[in-house]
């Protein structure tokens, strides 16, 4: 069998709305809810849930401020979620421009 392995891509950031976070934040020093709602055109359980998934995995910072009708999430991306970004990329583009082993070409190295 061939030692070629397809790039590893980070299950957690192969998913449309957390990838729109993340690069929303990757190019901003912070962002509030709202603003990352307004963004993603996602709605505000949704991203909730999405923005706490990332922050379970250390990928983002929340900080809260204030309770009810007033309270404000901000949210930046953490160093461990800025490399997980750019190695998520990394794989992204090794998959489109590494080029498969051809089927007959491998047999022939292994018979």
């Amino acid at each position: 069998m061939s030692p070629f392995k397809f790039a590893v891509i980070n299950p957690l950031l192969h998913n449309e709305l957390r990838l729109k976070i993340m690069v929303t934040l990757d190019c901003l020093e912070s962002a509030n809810f709202m603003y990352l709602c307004e963004i993603t055109g996602a709605t505000r359980g949704n991203l909730s849930v999405q923005i706490t998934t990332l922050k379970d995995a250390g990928y983002l910072k929340v900080d809260k401020s204030g309770s009810g009708p007033t309270a404000r999430s901000v949210c930046r991306i953490t160093h461990l979620g800025h490399e997980a970004l750019q190695a998520y990329e990394k794989g992204l583009r090794r998959l489109f421009t590494e080029p498969v082993p051809d089927a007959e070409e491998e047999s022939k190295k292994i018979g």
